[in-house]
């Protein structure tokens, strides 16, 4: 990884851009963070952009137990949570070593399955919520999966949440609840086994933190005028948008 100073100001200015859509995802604008996931994949790379990534969003995470802790619903946090934590284990030693291009190419086609999945469910208009246990072992598995290897357990986590037919608040307190734990639970694994996490990277991040806290603001703000009856089709809207980034990304 470059010296911070060596940065020049384009990459500060995409990171930054990064970071404030981190403020807005975790402030409930969800699936705005795959641009995260695209901007500082390309500045870093795929897999070092996680140990960038990470302790930013685990403070994103804080701020927003801290202001949706109250919406959670914990029966739907104890379903999908251990099937997360398998998912993480098993991205650990699959992706320590994995080749850049192979990391791209699995994800693309995890973007597309989620792509195909949301759309199926919307055409059918159903109101019924998945009761088979393998549909949370699944979206578990796949969300803790892409959590490690590329901090993209969003568009898996949306899927859930969608499929449960949570409300706005309820969908945005027990997510943050979620991935709280999943971030603080990925964190030793980044910094002792994959050494993504440095002295150099919380420099980084430190730079960034204002932007962060600028998105998480503005979001706040911007979630609360969207309408109950809305949320649903945004957040619909805006994974498919960032998977799609993502699937081209060069």
């Amino acid at each position: 990884m470059e010296t911070i100073n060596l940065f020049p100001l384009s990459t500060w200015v995409v990171i930054m851009f990064a970071s404030f859509f981190i403020g807005l995802g975790k402030a409930g604008l969800k699936g705005i963070d795959m641009l995260t996931v695209t901007l500082m994949a390309f500045v870093f790379g795929s897999k070092s952009s996680t140990g960038i990534v990470l302790p930013l969003l685990c403070l994103a995470d804080i701020a927003a137990v801290r202001h949706y802790h109250r919406h959670a619903q914990w029966n739907h946090f104890w379903k999908i949570i251990p099937w997360m934590m398998v998912g993480i284990i098993i991205g650990i030693f699959v992706g320590k070593d994995m080749n850049e291009q192979l990391f791209r190419k699995i994800m693309a086609v995890i973007i597309i399955l989620t792509i195909v999945i949301i759309l199926v469910m919307e055409y059918r208009k159903s109101k019924q919520v998945p009761t088979n246990p393998l549909f949370v072992v699944s979206t578990g598995l796949a969300a803790g999966f892409t959590t490690m290897l590329g901090n993209l357990a969003g568009a898996f986590s949306n899927l859930y949440f969608l499929a449960m037919r949570l409300e706005k608040n309820d969908f945005i307190g027990t997510a943050a609840w979620v991935f709280l734990c999943m971030n603080l639970f990925k964190l030793p694994f980044q910094i002792f086994l994959w050494k993504n996490i440095s002295v150099q990277s919380l420099q980084i991040d430190a730079v960034l933190l204002p932007g962060l806290v600028i998105g998480f603001l503005a979001g706040l703000k911007l979630v609360g005028k969207v309408k109950e009856e809305n949320y649903r089709k945004l957040i619909i809207v805006l994974t498919l948008v960032g998977s799609l980034l993502m699937l081209f990304k060069r």
